[in-house]
């Protein structure tokens, strides 16, 4: 048998493993999104893959191809929150940087939608130490992120001193609006509350 040495070799077609299911991005999406609204409606205790596949617009053999129940796929959703984040300020001022964050930080909790989710979810996680642990990631990893960033931005103006502790940093800088926002569940803030907050945030920083 010859063959040609001008002939180029055919390229080699691999096929996909039989059974093997392509699982497109914006389903995918459409149940995420899904189990935030549906979280908001019934709670955790009353959602169902069925409820969460009827608002997707899609079967549940698509929800069960990405998770294998539903405390999966809350867990996952609820995880991807930490990975969200939130902007960090950068005004050139403490104060300043801690009232665009406060800003930003009150209107997500007070949407609707996370107003509800959060409270719930938290119950839940007084049951379900994995959902204690998802929920704890969620929402510790975002604040303290964009936290450390303001604190060490504050460090090299010179507004705080070198080495403040940074878990301490955290509950002064988010504690009192996640307070107010998702345990009291103030209907309204104040008149000029986070004006007030971020002056008094900055004061008990610099004190540190």
């Amino acid at each position: 048998m010859t063959t040609n040495a001008d002939e180029a070799p055919k390229p080699v077609r691999r096929r996909a493993p039989a059974g093997a299911a392509v699982l497109r991005e914006d389903v995918t999406e459409a149940i995420r999104g899904a189990v935030f609204e549906e979280l908001a409606s019934v709670g955790y205790a009353r959602m169902s893959i069925e409820g969460i596949a009827r608002r997707a617009g899609v079967g549940k053999t698509a929800v069960y191809r990405r998770w294998r129940s539903k405390l999966h796929l809350v867990l996952d959703v609820v995880s991807a929150m930490a990975v969200l984040g939130l902007p960090v300020p950068d005004t050139g001022s403490l104060e300043t940087d801690l009232r665009l964050l406060y800003e930003v930080t009150s209107r997500a909790l007070r949407h609707p939608v996370a107003s509800q989710i959060i409270p719930d979810l938290q119950a839940e996680a007084a049951r379900n130490p994995d959902i204690a642990e998802a929920l704890q990631k969620a929402l510790r990893d975002g604040q303290e992120g964009v936290a450390s960033k303001i604190v060490a931005a504050a460090e090299q103006r010179g507004e705080v001193r070198p080495g403040v502790d940074p878990d301490l940093a955290l509950d002064l800088i988010s504690g009192p609006l996640y307070w107010r926002s998702v345990v009291v569940r103030s209907p309204k803030l104040p008149k000029g509350y986070l004006g007030h907050l971020a002056r008094a945030t900055a004061g008990a920083l610099k004190a540190l």
